[in-house]
């Protein structure tokens, strides 16, 4: 599905067989068989291998298949493309995207496979193209925000209350949007905080964004808790919805909830809240 659960996407590096064999029991929405940063030069043939390797043979559970690979204009970025397309991957992550042309490509390579594709926008000139290069294939279905080397790209300093990166964040967020995908916010490096970690993924979750990256398996379920819809939005989204079955009901134009008037935004919003819901067997929990 384009428009699945993607609250955590999980990074894994492609040369680590001992955490690839524990996919299906992390339960995250998402993992990404990384061979990029993960993996170092010298390392990258055999990485591709094992990845090729997990991908076919290793149980993923109800977790989405995704991989990073390599940069196009690099020498490794086409050889793990290769790889990819000859195995069972629903989703391929494209790191330091910055222009819709850079997806096109990639989108050329694939053919007519059916296979989604997220951009990684990691510097300055991808965010200012963030709507372009949502919308520059139907096969896209989320951006993804890289921080670290984002800041290292405007020369700034990543900090921990993350000042420099709120416009990025919000362009991020805005481009997909507009373009009517998910967008998902940059990894919290510190596993040992989980405090820090749920305090950056509500800010995250307040800025429009659908999910984090993460770099250990501890970090899942904070933030699939952040993630997840909480009593009181399920409540109010079925408040929503019944009130827009109620208008259409009685041909009404306007919808109303008590002295709110609802519009189209807030009651997409709803649905989605009702299917998230009802996709992560939370409707049933409150339903008593």
């Amino acid at each position: 599905m384009k428009d699945r659960i993607r609250r955590s996407r999980l990074y894994i590096p492609g040369n680590n067989p001992s955490i690839m064999q524990n996919i299906a029991v992390f339960g995250a929405d998402t993992v990404i068989l990384d061979l990029e940063d993960a993996v170092a030069p010298p390392e990258k043939d055999a990485a591709r291998i094992l990845v090729k390797y997990c991908l076919e043979n290793v149980d993923f559970g109800r977790t989405e298949r995704g991989v990073r690979i390599n940069p196009l204009n690099t020498p490794f970025g086409k050889k793990d493309l290769d790889m990819v397309l000859s195995s069972n991957v629903e989703l391929i992550f494209l790191p330091k995207t910055e222009s819709a042309e850079d997806v096109k490509e990639l989108c050329s390579l694939i053919g007519d496979r059916e296979i989604w594709i997220s951009p990684i926008i990691e510097t300055a000139k991808g965010v200012l193209n963030a709507y372009e290069i949502a919308s520059a294939d139907p096969r896209v279905v989320m951006l993804c925000f890289g921080a670290e080397d984002f800041t290292r790209d405007i020369g700034a300093e990543r900090t921990r209350e993350g000042k420099e990166l709120f416009w990025a964040r919000s362009m991020i967020v805005m481009g997909a949007k507009a373009a009517g995908i998910q967008a998902s916010d940059t990894v919290f490096s510190d596993i040992n905080d989980m405090d820090g970690l749920i305090q950056e993924t509500r800010f995250a979750k307040s800025l429009g964004f659908d999910g984090k990256g993460l770099i250990h398996p501890s970090q899942i379920e904070p933030v699939h808790m952040v993630f997840s819809p909480t009593q009181e939005e399920i409540e109010y989204a079925r408040k929503v919805v019944d009130a827009l079955r109620e208008a259409e009901e009685k041909g009404l134009g306007v919808i109303a909830l008590g002295r709110k008037m609802i519009d189209r935004p807030v009651a997409e919003r709803a649905k989605r809240i009702l299917k998230i819901a009802e996709e992560l067997g939370l409707l049933e929990v409150n339903d008593d």
